[in-house]
């Protein structure tokens, strides 16, 4: 089966090394790994017998478990609240947010390697986190970093193939057409062609994720320098982490912005497995397809305006109130122009969540970064406006669950005081970032053996009928 809410396997995945937990400052701890073994592959490698061992126990022991009920709302609800899905690399509760590997957004800032002392945590930390359930030494992070750059060169034809496409193409039209012609390097197409065991699929799915992965920075940098900079690309600097190289790449290096990237790419790299683009890399890999073609898939359902193109729209909407109200915009005028917006038919966007029922942490962390390093930015205070104003009146509608602001409400804010203010460049930010937790996914899909999805569907007839004879 497939969809909607991701199930983190009956408990998240626990290291040898981090069976006893503590508590430090209210804050779980993992027991860090020893420095000495960097090599991310080998850690996956003695990770995987013991989970598969635990997988065939959970369907032996556990196989006819019921884990709910289904009812009409829910078939006809775009499936919400229906467990369907093994997701190990993360976990959303409606309440508290986001868990990657069972630890939190504050608990990832506390515990992840970061680049300067007090700083954001590096992306490559919270991918060692997904993959292995481990928190990682810093030493392990400078390596995967560095193992990650020496994967980043791009073949000549993707360039070309971008090129091919009108300037005028949407970023994420680009960028996807980046992705799909780095497809001819897949290592697990040539390895699947050439006859592979199940129980050797996941080595060639992790290198092609971690060529995907090291590659999209490049891609998705020319992309943003073709059609906003007159095509002049920035080669990268060797000496910079993952984030922070392809800040440079897209032509940004305060280094507050660099900070800002991190930040960035680690909390939009994963959001359990029932969102759009999350469900879509998992679905067309459980068909084999190679990371690539998964991948690529996902980021066209990313592309709509209910997933991942929210976060431009955004920036465009918090604009149009400037536009029309001045930047000096009082209290009863953005009541004003929410009610406007609503009462067109629109949504405000960036409030509201399919799963959560509070503010996102997310976007929590996000305004902490605003109060620490531009308070003043006057988008920045219409935001915190918005987050005072637009809740109390969704609430007053009566027909939203969650009346909160969520990730998008802030991400193109910060982006915009740092200069970069093309909104409809943002999802492909978000594409990038979300290759992490897709990816990693898609290596444990593989190395558990997970099967083909295919999920049961019914027509109108069908329901009208079974509730008929269900009533009689």
């Amino acid at each position: 089966m497939a969809f909607f809410r991701g199930l983190t396997a009956v408990s998240r995945l626990r290291s040898r090394v981090t069976q006893e937990a503590t508590t430090l400052g209210g804050v779980r701890w993992l027991q860090m790994q020893s420095a000495s073994d960097l090599d991310l592959r080998s850690q996956l490698q003695e990770l995987i017998p013991e989970q598969q061992d635990r997988l065939k126990k959970l369907k032996s022991e556990h196989g006819k478990v019921q884990l709910g009920n289904i009812n009409v709302d829910m078939v006809l609800g775009g499936m919400r609240g229906m467990i369907g899905m093994l997701w190990e690399t993360s976990l959303l509760d409606p309440e508290e947010g986001i868990r990657f590997r069972g630890l939190s957004i504050p608990e990832c800032q506390k515990v992840l390697p970061t680049a300067i002392e007090g700083g954001e945590p590096l992306p490559e930390g919270l991918l060692w986190l997904l993959l292995t359930g481990k928190v990682p030494t810093k030493e392990q992070v400078n390596a995967l970093s560095k193992e990650l750059l020496a994967r980043s060169s791009v073949p000549a034809h993707v360039y070309k193939a971008i090129d091919a496409l009108p300037v005028t193409a949407h970023p994420m039209t680009q960028f996807t057409t980046g992705v799909m012609a780095l497809q001819v390097e897949s290592e697990f197409q040539k390895a699947y062609d050439k006859g592979l065991s199940k129980t050797k699929f996941w080595e060639p799915t992790y290198e092609d994720v971690l060529n995907l992965i090291a590659r999209l920075p490049p891609v998705a940098s020319y992309v943003y320098r073709r059609i906003f900079k007159d095509g002049k690309s920035i080669e990268a600097d060797n000496a910079l982490d993952y984030a922070a190289n392809f800040s440079h790449m897209l032509g940004f290096d305060d280094p507050k912005m660099l900070e800002l990237m991190r930040l960035y790419v680690t909390i939009h790299t994963d959001h359990e497995g029932g969102n759009v683009s999350a469900h879509t890399g998992h679905l067309v890999g459980s068909a084999l397809s190679d990371p690539y073609l998964s991948f690529a898939a996902a980021l066209n359902g990313l592309a709509g305006p209910l997933h991942g193109l929210a976060n431009q729209e955004v920036l465009v909407w918090i604009k149009s109130v400037i536009e029309e109200t001045g930047s000096d915009v009082t209290t009863d005028q953005l009541k004003d122009y929410v009610w406007k917006t609503l009462k067109s038919g629109k949504v405000v966007p960036g409030f509201g969540h399919g799963v959560l029922r509070k503010t996102d942490p997310r976007y929590s962390c996000q305004r902490e970064f605003a109060l620490k390093h531009l308070p003043e930015d006057p988008l920045f205070q219409l935001v915190s406006k918005l987050y005072e104003v637009v809740p109390p009146i969704l609430t007053e509608l009566g027909k939203v669950k969650n009346p909160w602001p969520n990730v998008d409400a802030h991400s193109g804010v910060l982006l915009n005081h740092f200069g970069l203010s093309e909104a409809r460049y943002y999802t492909v930010l978000f594409g990038v970032s979300r290759s992490m937790g897709i990816g990693s996914q898609l290596i444990w899909d593989r190395a558990l053996g997970l099967p083909l999805e295919r999920p049961k569907s019914v027509t109108m007839d069908w329901l009208e009928n079974y509730c008929k004879n269900k009533a009689a």
